[in-house]
């Protein structure tokens, strides 16, 4: 069983900079659906992968998108401009999106957060307006049902602050 807050309290303890997006934002919105994974959108330059690195270590990260389960490792000469990073972990998926569709990059999806405050320390969610857009724009099937349930949430909002599952 995954163990999603514990990946989410690594990120913050080791200072790396992300925004949570994607059905876990959904769900702490207040959809009702399950994740079985995590979606951040986070810069993917040097400094915030070292921090990624660090926070993953002792988790045996894996890069899940490939059939050979390759390593995730930083060479000190890692030069490469990624746009995603797909780990598996010890606690579960977690998925490191340079942007969101529908959002932009993650300086426009930072502009778009709400800080949230979680057991272990403070974070940042997408808001439900642009977590909206972002479903939509995707548009697979489980995405535009979590866009109709956010839509209906933000007609009913009074104002709420999200609820960190």
């Amino acid at each position: 069983m995954p163990d999603l807050e514990k990946l989410l309290q690594r990120l913050i303890e080791n200072h790396v900079k992300f925004v949570i997006v994607g059905g876990y934002a959904a769900i702490a919105h207040g959809v009702t659906l399950t994740t079985f994974d995590v979606d951040v959108c986070s810069p993917l330059d040097f400094e915030n992968l070292e921090k990624i690195h660090t926070a993953m270590t002792g988790l045996r990260p894996y890069h899940h998108e490939t059939p050979q389960k390759i390593p995730f490792l930083m060479p000190d000469d890692f030069k490469r401009n990624l746009r995603n990073l797909y780990l598996h972990t010890d606690l579960g998926q977690i998925d490191f999106l340079g942007e969101i569709l529908g959002v932009g990059d993650y300086a426009n999806v930072f502009k778009q957060s709400l800080i949230a405050e979680l057991p272990f320390g403070q974070t940042r969610i997408l808001d439900c307006a642009a977590l909206l857009k972002a479903k939509e724009a995707t548009a697979r099937p489980k995405d535009l049902l979590a866009a109709q349930m956010l839509r209906a949430i933000l007609e009913g909002s009074s104002g709420s602050k999200p609820k960190i599952p």
